[in-house]
């Protein structure tokens, strides 16, 4: 029975000496008391060390996932052999790595509660049993190796994180609410002594800038701003300043709205450079979702989701509501319609539709955004030129292209689509003998008898023989309607107009003779039940033929 054991150093496989001692677990670890006694316990058979670190790293994640790496494989075959390598019995700590070997290479793995005791007295003994081996060596390794592999399981890398991203979009949206804050303040404090410059100065950085180099309303025509400002709005800005009707202001005061210009300037430039970070981030994270729905959006997308990978499990449904759950839940509670889009709204896109189409536009771009998502986080190849978001965005424009204009959208279908068969109704004309009906059922009943006839002959031809005619048998409705067809004419002679004649007679006594007796109206009916079968009788006495023995 062998032991694999796996060390920062390499693999080691240890024989086991006395196997009697593993059938109780209770008293295993009296094996493994001393050295001498681990020793007399189990042997090293063979020790395979690791060429440098990377295949360390390597190796050892794939058994901590329970693959067998390359270096395993080989390391078992050369030391078993390929002749005992079925009938050798192998302890493995990992379940998982142990059903992956038996799988793999048909050894007989045992993974049970003594494995744990046992490997429990290997690792406090190894010094002992692996020679040649100092123990401050094998520490630094093990700590350099847990380094190095969990690095490896972050997948640590500066272009594939993401987490900058959540934060510089998060950043930038707090500076947006800080400048307007800090430019409102500005204006509204400013426009006490200069009221008309915020019309005509409608940019919040030009805003503040022009209060930084002109200071009071009284300076604007001796200060030059036309670094500033172009030429139309620097005059407009100087004329109104000679009819302004703001009041007077001191020098504290506008020493305060100067502070407050300087940070107005400088929130703007740190936001101009934590864009431009933003934007090289995102076209080194995700270059195809960045191509299609821009920066900003794709970056808000990231951080609402909470990471890459997490926004492209999602599907392109979510992806096209994503920040209107509010909205999504209220018109779900109140049986309303439910919202069209979310953040993806204030794509350039979707911006360009109109409002009938924006519903439309939104859903498509959500498709394809999910598309670019998945590439963009699962491929192994970055695609830095972004060819498919390119090819989407193009694909979207056409179509919005389409819609704009009024037509629809045609889906190529490269499916081959089944003919329509169309029922042909010839007419037909009557002949002298019966109507068109008739004469459509009789050419019906004369194609039948054909065919049938043709299948016979084919049949005979086929066998050799010569072709015999099949009489078949026509069905009960077909008999029925032959009957009516052929029906003859009844010819009427004399004597059967005597016997009716005689009946008729017969039969207005007999009535006359029941109306002249006086009984009550209610038994009316049953005497005429009792009295029908009389004039049957008296028609017999009488000798009248029937109508059947005329015939």
């Amino acid at each position: 029975m062998l032991v694999l054991f796996e060390t920062a150093a390499g693999y080691a496989l240890f024989q086991v000496l006395n196997e009697g001692k593993l059938e109780t677990p209770e008293e295993l670890w009296k094996a493994f008391e001393t050295p001498q006694e681990a020793s007399n316990t189990i042997k090293l058979k063979a020790f395979k060390k690791f060429e440098n670190m990377a295949s360390a790293v390597s190796s050892i994640s794939d058994v901590s996932e329970g693959k067998l790496s390359d270096d395993l494989n080989n390391f078992l075959k050369e030391t078993i052999g390929e002749t005992s390598i079925r009938k050798e019995k192998l302890i493995v700590a990992d379940p998982k790595l142990g059903s992956t070997i038996n799988k793999k290479l048909g050894i007989q793995v045992q993974s049970e509660k003594i494995v744990i005791d046992l490997f429990r007295g290997i690792r406090q003994h190894i010094d002992s049993l692996i020679t040649g081996m100092d123990p401050d060596d094998i520490s630094s390794m093990a700590l350099g190796l847990s380094h190095s592999l969990s690095r490896h399981k972050l997948k640590f890398s500066p272009d594939k994180v993401d987490t900058m991203i959540i934060q510089a979009i998060g950043l930038l949206d707090d500076l947006d609410k800080e400048l307007n804050t800090y430019a409102m303040r500005v204006k509204e404090w400013y426009g006490w002594h200069f009221p008309e410059m915020s019309k005509i100065v409608v940019d919040n950085l030009a805003y503040a800038k022009v209060v930084k180099a002109m200071g009071f309303r009284v300076n604007a025509q001796e200060c030059d701003l036309s670094d500033i400002l172009p030429e139309e709005l620097e005059n407009e800005v100087k004329e109104a300043a000679e009819i302004s009707m703001g009041t007077e202001i001191s020098e504290e005061d506008i020493n305060n709205i100067v502070m407050g210009c300087d940070q107005v300037i400088s929130l703007t430039a740190y936001r101009t450079e934590l864009y431009e970070y933003l934007k090289n981030r995102m076209l080194a994270i995700a270059p195809n979702l960045t191509t299609i729905v821009g920066e900003l959006v794709g970056a808000r997308l990231i951080s609402h989701a909470g990471s890459l990978l997490n926004l492209a499990k999602h599907p392109s449904s979510t992806i096209q509501i994503l920040g209107a759950e509010k909205a999504l839940f209220r018109a779900l509670k109140t049986k309303n319609a439910t919202p069209k889009y979310g953040l993806i709204y204030h794509a350039s896109l979707v911006g360009q539709a109109s409002p009938k189409n924006k519903g439309k536009i939104a859903r498509i771009v959500a498709s394809k955004s999910s598309l670019a998502t998945r590439f963009d986080a699962i491929a192994d190849e970055k695609d830095l030129m972004a060819e498919m978001g390119q090819n989407c965005r193009k694909m979207i424009e056409t179509r919005l292209r389409i819609l704009e204009k009024g037509g629809t959208i045609i889906t190529t279908d490269k499916r081959k689509k089944q003919p329509k068969f169309e029922l042909i109704s010839y007419p037909v004309e009557a002949g002298p003998s019966g109507t068109k009906a008739e004469e459509s059922e009789e050419s019906d009943d004369k194609m039948d008898t054909d065919s049938d006839d043709s299948e016979s002959e084919s049949l005979s031809k086929s066998e050799g023989k010569k072709p015999v005619k099949m009489q078949i048998e026509p069905i009960a409705s077909d008999k029925k309607k032959e009957k009516k067809r052929k029906k003859p004419e009844k010819h009427v002679s004399d004597d059967e107009d005597l016997s009716k004649k005689m009946t008729a007679s017969i039969i207005e006594e007999s009535t006359r003779e029941i109306a002249t007796t006086e009984e009550p109206v209610f038994d009316k009916k049953k005497e005429k039940k009792k009295k029908a079968p009389k004039v049957e009788e008296q028609a017999e006495k009488l000798d009248i033929p029937e109508e059947s023995k005329l015939l």
